[in-house]
């Protein structure tokens, strides 16, 4: 965890962002001696904004940290993908997971992430990775999960349809995970800039949240630490982004086992098709009290 002075001062409190600190000297004295311990996910910049009356205020607003991570398997180079830094670990191993290069988190002898956007992953010996043209190489953004990906058909073989119909949610239950997750994504509350996905279990409960500024970096780290914890598959958890579900949400889910997908915007019609396919339950616009159920409809209580 990197130490940086603290990253906000203003003339203004702006309540969660900005420290009242007015004269010269005393900002001078505060910034020398206030060091805070930060998550390596947040960074300064400078910033003007304009206040609702035309007067500018000069201030140092908080950043969502964007960085290239570079994944490795042993010397060799898979991919390298724009995240925000932090549980990279977990990124890796969700990364491999749904690329299906790795099944069982007992193929991987040890994870090494380091301070200079490298990850690196030692599999188990005698373990032979075919790595196919349809898996994705090269630098995938923040915003593409699914560039250059391995293709649907080869999807549909490496990950089967879930086959549990048991699990259920009531609409109650359902309608209480947003505020939950909004409650525990601390750095969007600091930043306003960086996606969140939670797993919850059919209790409700909050189990796994995990922050990025890529929606899919989000969900891999999220089943990254439960992959690597031996919790697979997730059959009865509940899967939660807080942005749209577009195919690469859904198809990570699936590579997790988990059965429902929920989301507080809108899913693409990719993301609903492959939902029906596989026997997912998939929910978008998830904002209480309404919600749209688009697959699988059955595993939710509406009594």
């Amino acid at each position: 965890m990197r130490v940086r002075l603290a990253t906000v001062m203003a003339d203004k409190i702006v309540p969660g962002r900005n420290v009242q600190v007015t004269d010269f000297h005393q900002r001078q004295q505060y910034l020398k001696t206030l060091q805070m311990e930060e998550a390596e996910s947040i960074g300064p910049g400078k910033i003007i904004r304009r206040k609702d009356d035309g007067s500018l205020e000069y201030l140092r607003d908080e950043l969502t940290i964007e960085e290239p991570l570079e994944i490795r398997i042993g010397t060799k180079t898979l991919a390298t993908t724009m995240r925000t830094p932090g549980h990279d670990d977990e990124l890796a191993a969700g990364f491999l997971l749904s690329e299906a290069i790795v099944r069982d988190c007992r193929q991987i002898a040890k994870i090494s992430a380091g301070l200079d956007n490298i990850v690196t992953v030692d599999l188990v010996p005698d373990m032979d990775v075919k790595l196919n043209s349809g898996q994705r190489f090269g630098t995938i953004s923040s915003s593409c999960g699914v560039c250059g990906k391995t293709s649907i058909d080869a999807i549909r073989q490496n990950f089967p349809a879930i086959k549990s119909s048991i699990v259920r949610v009531e609409i109650k239950r359902l309608l209480s995970f947003p505020e939950k997750l909004r409650k525990a994504q601390n750095d969007f509350a600091r930043t306003g800039g960086i996606h969140a996905a939670g797993i919850f279990d059919v209790n409700a409960e909050l189990r796994i949240v995990r922050e990025d500024i890529g929606r899919h970096n989000a969900v891999d780290k999220a089943i990254g630490r439960a992959f690597l914890d031996g919790s697979l598959p997730l059959d009865r958890h509940l899967l939660l982004v807080s942005g749209r579900a577009s195919f690469e949400i859904v198809q990570k889910a699936l590579a997790a086992g988990i059965p429902i997908v929920a989301s507080v915007s809108a899913p693409s019609t990719l993301a609903v098709d492959f939902a029906r396919e596989n026997n997912q339950t998939l929910i978008g616009f998830l904002r209480p009290p309404n919600f749209n159920a688009y697959s699988h409809v059955e595993r939710i209580i509406l009594e």
